[in-house]
């Protein structure tokens, strides 16, 4: 049984961790949701801002200018959430890894073997609430800009709607809680 929720827990954890890192790296947080004549397909990301032509499927990316310039408050603290969430994603797997009951690294000390996993578990925790606060704190703050230019009848001609990698970010930060909560609280 042990052996079983171990690998399932590794298993979730792997593919979470993968799902935190795309989020991470690809640039479709936000999704133009208004553009009728759909010419174009926009997206925007932690890292640049992408246009696709819908006709001939041409793309063309801008990146941000610098990683130190001035940039949004939801930029910043997402790429700061994400990034430590899948570095503390990283050493979970690692630490998980190496106390999985099948890997042959101290088998003659199986307590501390169970240890490694836990404390897998409330690292990969701690890296999944960050992840889940960042995309959240984002998803939430492109609500709240679209909600005040309706407010306000503002119509710039683009309105963002949330992006698949802002739901993958989200999927991915689920995914670690679930296997933090097998690791910790199942696994005794």
């Amino acid at each position: 049984m042990s052996a079983a929720l171990q690998m399932t827990a590794f298993g979730l954890a792997l593919l979470s961790t993968l799902f935190l890192l795309l989020a991470t790296c690809t640039d479709c947080w936000m999704v133009n949701a208004d553009d009728s004549l759909e010419v174009s397909h926009k997206c925007r990301g932690l890292w640049r801002e992408c246009v696709t032509n819908m006709q001939d499927g041409v793309r063309t990316c801008d990146q941000y200018d610098s990683i130190l310039a001035d940039h949004p408050v939801k930029i910043v603290v997402t790429r700061t959430l994400l990034i430590t969430a899948d570095l503390l994603a990283g050493l979970a797997l690692t630490t998980l890894l190496l106390g999985l009951d099948c890997i042959k690294f101290l088998k003659e000390d199986p307590h501390v073997k169970l240890k490694m996993c836990y404390g897998a578990g409330v690292i990969l925790g701690i890296g999944s609430i960050l992840g889940l606060v960042g995309s959240v704190w984002y998803a939430v703050d492109v609500y709240m800009e679209r909600a005040m230019l309706v407010s306000h009848n503002i119509f710039l001609g683009v309105h963002y709607d949330f992006g698949w990698s802002c739901w993958l970010g989200m999927a991915g930060s689920m995914g670690c809680l679930v296997a933090s909560v097998l690791l910790t609280c199942c696994l005794y």
